[in-house]
């Protein structure tokens, strides 16, 4: 079952989520192994200056990639695991084997709520969203098929042009529509349709926006190019997106968009 499939970001051992988009290499010192510790393939980015900085463009693009790492977390099947700490920004300056720290280093500072609560909120109100939609909580895995004959599959992928997806291609560019039939959900009610689109490129591009059902539009309620509040959108205040026949999706962004009736 999806369920049994525990996903994660970051775990006890390694970088915190803060710290594998802040540090290229760990930082082990204080753990007086002359930082022979712990693991060298932290398969992680600084974005341009290793550990904390006051470089505003450096913290939003750090913060954007938390984001993302957090909704293809909680928007993914399977059960979500959160390492306590990263949903504001915890770190342990580059540590990656803090077992032996009982010290501010691996202790849980709760006053970053207080520094980053954007990411908190954000946190927050995607684990409300997945919670609502039985579409994300699936019981047995997609087949992509069409299941309850309406022209849409369980699952479907696509590049940004609309074709099916390429999965040869190497442009980190992803797209993807769940049905919320109940047939295909095996739900005693419909949900929405959940549609979502990454971009882990380093260029906006033209997404085109799939078909709704008949007599439903496409609303957004995640973007994550976008600044607090608009971010991720509150229950009711999803933004529609229109007429429009593509979404322009920034750089480095995820974004998420559901089907509801008009």
């Amino acid at each position: 079952k999806p369920y049994h499939s525990i996903n994660y970001i970051t775990a006890h051992d390694g970088f915190t989520l803060a710290d594998l988009v802040s540090y290229e290499k760990k930082h082990n010192q204080a753990n007086g192994e002359e930082n022979r510790d712990g693991s060298n393939n932290n398969i992680s980015k600084n974005w341009g200056i290793e550990g904390p900085t006051k470089n505003r463009k450096i913290n939003q693009i750090r913060s954007r990639m938390i984001h993302n790492f957090l909704g293809t977390l909680l928007l993914s099947s399977g059960t979500p695991m959160l390492l306590g700490g990263d949903e504001f920004h915890r770190t342990q300056n580059g540590n990656n084997n803090a077992y032996c720290q009982n010290n501010p280093i691996s202790w849980l500072d709760y006053s970053l709520i207080k520094r980053h609560p954007d990411t908190h909120r954000f946190v927050r109100l995607l684990i409300g969203f997945r919670n609502a939609h039985p579409a994300l909580q699936r019981q047995d895995f997609f087949k992509g098929r069409d299941f309850s004959n309406n022209e849409v599959p369980d699952i479907g992928w696509f590049c940004e042009n609309g074709k099916p997806m390429n999965w040869n291609r190497a442009e980190n560019i992803l797209g993807l529509r769940i049905d919320g039939s109940r047939k295909e959900i095996h739900a005693e009610a419909d949900d929405v349709d959940i549609c979502m689109f990454f971009n882990a490129t380093k260029k906006a591009i033209r997404f085109l926006i799939p078909q709704p059902h008949e007599g439903q539009i496409w609303v957004r309620v995640v973007d994550t190019a976008q600044s607090s509040p608009k971010d991720i959108l509150e229950p009711g205040q999803e933004q529609a997106v229109g007429d429009a026949t593509h979404y322009r999706l920034q750089a480095h962004s995820l974004v998420v968009l559901i089907g509801i009736s008009v």
